[in-house]
């Protein structure tokens, strides 16, 4: 009987045990913030942000496809949320649902349309459809305009927690935040994900050995925009409100900035980019329209000095050490 050792382990394994410890490592340091007295609303908003980041990495650094258009999940799913929590009275638990089922059909839709075309002409087209969105968001009676849907009922959720208490509200943040990265976990770790990284690499061999890719982008690019859709839904109970900011344009840059500074094509990456900018933002607030520019200099600096982002740079530091 041969006993697995470390050093007997395939890589692929150690990599997934690994990366399960960082999990539970990451879960367990998270569920101590309310007693740590840090800021319970700026850690939902970056677990929010994160699991946004995390599912648009899922389409770019899995599946090689850069949409410039995520913001219009995000902003979508807030809208569908915010109006049947405030409009029709639903519960939290039918809000969710009912913004993350019309995130995955606007998926559908967009995918469709997007996927017949690659690289650069791909983005162009999610950030046309996402600026499309927009403007129909800006004069559609349901969103208010420019005033978005404000006061949205926290309510119970499941008709036992009380979102209005700050210390229940984040740990149903954190628990829908863990439930959507291991989503993207096991996507990535599966015969899917190994398919797609194939189709990153290199499309066309992929196609020669029987794969059909646009199935699986079109697949990769609704498994996104849902999570994204389920991350916007969560963010209404945060921030309590719907606004046309979570479908501009500038949204979808920063989702690009956050990935990219955290590390592209790593799982833990988008979270610690989305800690970094939600940070930023919180605590340089002071500096008004500078923190713009001051995030402009960060984001250089780390493309200049850590090209495969934060967590990348660790991960190679880590694997040439050992």
């Amino acid at each position: 009987m041969t006993v697995m050792t470390d050093d007997t382990l395939p890589a692929t394994r150690r990599s997934i045990r690994d990366e399960m410890i960082v999990f539970v490592v990451m879960a367990a340091l998270l569920a101590s913030v309310p007693l740590t007295g840090i800021y319970p609303f700026f850690v939902m908003q970056a677990l929010c942000f994160a699991l946004l980041a995390c599912a648009f990495n899922l389409l770019i650094g899995y599946g090689g496809l850069l949409s410039f258009g995520h913001a219009m999940f995000l902003g979508s799913a807030g809208y569908f949320t915010a109006h049947a929590l405030k409009e029709w009275g639903l519960t939290p638990e039918l809000g969710i649902l009912i913004g993350t089922a019309g995130a995955a059909g606007l998926g559908v839709i967009t995918g469709v349309v997007a996927i017949r075309r690659q690289g650069i002409y791909f983005s162009m087209i999610t950030l046309a459809l996402s600026q499309l969105l927009y403007f129909i968001y800006l004069q559609a009676p349901f969103t208010h305009g420019e005033d978005g849907i404000q006061g949205i009922p926290q309510g119970y959720l499941f008709g036992i927690f009380n979102l209005a208490q700050p210390t229940v509200l984040y740990y149903v943040i954190l628990a829908g935040f863990l439930g959507g990265f291991l989503v993207v976990f096991r996507a990535v770790n599966s015969p899917f994900g190994e398919v797609l990284k194939a189709i990153r690499e290199n499309e066309q061999r992929a196609i020669s050995l029987g794969y059909k890719t646009d199935h699986y982008k079109l697949l990769a690019f609704i498994l996104s925009g849902t999570l994204a859709g389920f991350a916007g839904s969560l963010k209404v109970f945060v921030a309590q409100n719907a606004s046309l900011t979570d479908v501009h344009w500038t949204m979808s840059g920063e989702i690009v900035l956050i990935t990219l500074v955290g590390g592209l094509g790593t799982m833990f990456g988008p979270v610690v980019g989305a800690f970094v900018i939600i940070a930023m933002q919180q605590y340089l607030a002071g500096f008004g329209q500078w923190v713009t520019v001051i995030q402009g200099v960060i984001f250089v600096v780390c493309v200049l000095t850590f090209r495969r982002g934060i967590v990348g740079e660790i991960a190679h530091y880590l694997r040439r050490s050992l």
